[in-house]
C-alpha cells in the first residue's frame, strides 16, 4: 500500500476525487494526522465510515515499527525505528525548559565519513522518503502528552541533509505548514558537513530555516583527516556557499565544531578558526565529543574547552558550548546509529 504521509499533497487529494469525494475531506485526514495524532484511520471519526476503510484500504499510515524506546534521566528519549525494508533508524526527542525538540534523521547510515561520528560507521544504504522523514515528527510528537507539542525541528539525526533535499524539503513544508504541525520555520535547523551546491540550492529557493555548517577544522589539512569530504570541496567553497546562504536568508549562520581532545582542541586551531570567522555574522557552537564505542577519539579536557572558548571570545566570536543531553542512551551529537541490537523496548531508569 503507498505510504499516506508520501501522498498527502497530491495522492490523497486525488484519491478523494475519483471517489467523487470533496476537497475538504483531505484537510481532515490531514488534522487528524498532525494535530488529532490519531495512530489509525478508525479514530478519524468525523470522516464517514466508509470512507474511513477505503482510506484503511487504499494507504499504510505507518511503515515504520519501534524496535527500541529509551530514555535518559534528562528526559530525553530516543526511538530506534525499524523500516518497511527491515533498515533502522533513530531520532530523538529533547525537552529543555519549555522547548520540545526533535531530532530527526534523513538516511539510512551516511556517506560524508566523519571519522569520529557512529551514524556513518556502516556507510549509507539510502534515502528516506519524504514520509518516512514525517514519520519521525510523528512518533516523537507521540511521546508528548496531549498539551505539549513539538516546537522545534533538528535536522541533526542520522545521514546528510543536504544530500536528500528533494525529499526533506516537502517534509520540512509540511511540518512547518498551519495545516501540518505548524512549527515555525526559524524554529528549524539544517546541519550539514557543506555541500556548496546544495547550499547554494537552498539559498536560491530563499527557505527561512536556519543553518549549522559542521566544520570541525579551522584547515582544509586538517579536515580532509576528520571529514573525508572535504576533499572534493575544501573550506573555503563551503564558507562562501554559507555566506550566500546567509546573503539571501539573512539568519545568523552558526559553526560547529566538534571537540577531540589533543586532535583540534589546540590553541593554534582556535586561532586559525578564529581568524576564518570573525568577519561573519556567526556563532560557533562548540561540542565536546561524545564517545562513541570502538572509536579512538577522546572528550577535551575542561581547560581545553574554557581555553578555546577564551581565545575565539577574545578574537570577537560568538561562542556557545552545546550542552550535553542524551548521552546516557546514546543519543548525543554523533552517537546516533542504525543499531542492530535487542528489539525489545528498553527504558532506563
Amino acid at each position: 500500500m503507498k505510504h499516506l504521509l508520501d501522498q498527502l499533497g497530491t495522492g490523497l487529494p486525488a484519491f478523494l476525487r475519483e471517489a467523487g469525494l470533496p476537497a475538504y475531506r483531505a484537510r481532515q485526514v490531514r488534522h487528524w494526522l498532525f494535530a488529532g495524532r490519531a495512530s489509525e484511520f478508525a479514530a478519524m471519526t468525523d470522516l464517514p465510515a466508509a470512507l474511513r476503510e477505503s482510506l484503511a484500504a487504499e494507504f499504510s499510515l505507518w511503515t515504520t515499527e519501534i524496535a527500541a524506546h529509551r530514555q535518559a534521566n534528562d528526559e530525553t528519549e530516543k526511538l530506534l525505528l525499524q523500516l518497511a525494508d527491515g533498515n533502522r533508524i533513530e531520532c530523538v526527542l529533547i525537552r529543555e525548559g519549555e522547548r520540545r525538540t526533535c531530532c530527526v534523521s534523513t538516511q539510512v547510515g551516511c556517506a560524508m565519513g566523519c571519522v569520529f561520528c557512529a551514524s556513518g560507521l556502516e556507510g549509507v544504504v539510502r534515502n528516506l522518503s519524504t514520509g518516512e522523514i514525517l514519520e519521525q515528527l510523528l512518533r516523537l510528537q507521540q511521546l508528548l502528552p496531549p498539551d505539549e507539542r513539538l516546537s522545534h525541528i533538528v535536522v541533526m539525526g542520522m545521514g546528510e541533509p543536504l544530500a536528500n533535499l528533494d525529499r526533506l524539503l516537502p517534509a520540512l513544508e509540511w511540518a512547518t505548514s498551519p495545516e501540518g504541525l505548524g512549527i515555525s520555520g526559524r524554529r528549524v535547523t539544517i546541519s550539514t558537513v557543506g555541500l556548496p551546491a546544495a547550499l547554494q540550492r537552498l539559498a536560491s529557493e530563499k527557505h527561512p530555516y536556519h543553518l549549522a555548517v559542521s566544520l570541525h577544522a579551522p584547515n582544509d589539512a586538517l579536515r580532509n583527516q576528520l571529514v573525508p569530504v572535504n576533499k572534493s570541496a575544501g573550506l573555503a567553497d563551503v564558507v562562501a556557499a554559507a555566506d550566500e546562504y546567509f546573503a539571501a536568508n539573512g539568519r545568523r549562520l552558526t559553526f560547529e565544531y566538534v571537540l577531540l581532545g589533543n586532535l583540534n582542541d589546540q590553541p593554534e586551531h582556535a586561532k586559525q578558526l578564529a581568524a576564518l570567522l570573525r568577519q561573519r555574522t556567526a556563532m560557533v557552537n562548540l561540542i565536546p565529543y561524545n564517545p562513541v564505542a570502538g572509536l579512538p577519539y577522546q572528550t577535551p579536557s575542561g581547560r581545553a574547552v574554557d581555553r578555546f572558548v577564551e581565545i575565539l571570545q577574545n578574537a570577537g566570536v560568538e561562542v556557545q558550548v552545546r550542552v550535553r543531553k542524551g548521552d546516557q542512551i546514546d543519543a548525543a551529537c554523533g552517537q546516533l546509529r542504525r543499531s542492530l541490537a535487542t528489539t525489545e523496548p528498553v527504558t532506563l531508569p
